[in-house]
């Protein structure tokens, strides 16, 4: 790897770092003090300047309630802004323990899953993500609809009363 390749994956792990400690809205004095380091090093931590090593992605992670494996899974997705979506729900700690728990299970097995299966169940796996998240959503709009027209006294379209679960979904 060449150097301009390290300042680029040093980059993009900096903006993860910064992005989730203002989400969380803490000084770098605070995240500092968590992770036990001098403000200036934290700094140079944070701004991609500094050595960055798993141990101090942990203790970020650790300081600031965040996924450590979202923020070096910012580097191969080339997106800062993936850590800070799954900082909270700790997505790629759960994928990646999934698959720690199967290299145990099958061990050196593990090299005779197909790509194509692998493939396949991942797909599968991310439809069912994206309509368990977009039905969520339905059934909050549907609520607030329902909710409001009680409130309001304003009428509402009884097909649209009907929660998502109760609709005919759109076929793929």
């Amino acid at each position: 790897m060449d150097k301009a390749e390290e300042r680029s994956h040093a980059a993009l792990i900096a903006e993860a770092l910064k992005s989730i400690r203002k989400q969380r809205r803490m000084k770098p004095s605070e995240v500092a003090a968590e992770m036990g380091m001098p403000v200036r090093t934290y700094e140079h931590f944070e701004a991609g300047t500094a050595r960055i090593t798993y141990a101090r992605i942990a203790a970020f992670a650790r300081a600031t309630g965040s996924d450590p494996v979202a923020i070096l899974a910012a580097v191969p997705l080339r997106s800062a802004a993936f850590a800070l979506r799954s900082a909270d729900n700790k997505l790629m700690t759960i994928v990646f323990t999934m698959l720690r728990e199967l290299n145990e299970e099958l061990g050196p097995d593990i090299q005779y899953i197909d790509a194509r299966t692998v493939i396949g169940a991942m797909d599968r796996l991310a439809k069912e993500l994206v309509s368990h998240v977009r039905d969520r959503d339905q059934y909050a709009e549907y609520w607030l609809r329902e909710k409001a027209s009680k409130l309001d006294g304003v009428s509402v379209d009884p097909e649209k009363r009907k929660p998502p679960s109760c609709t005919k979904k759109a076929s793929n």
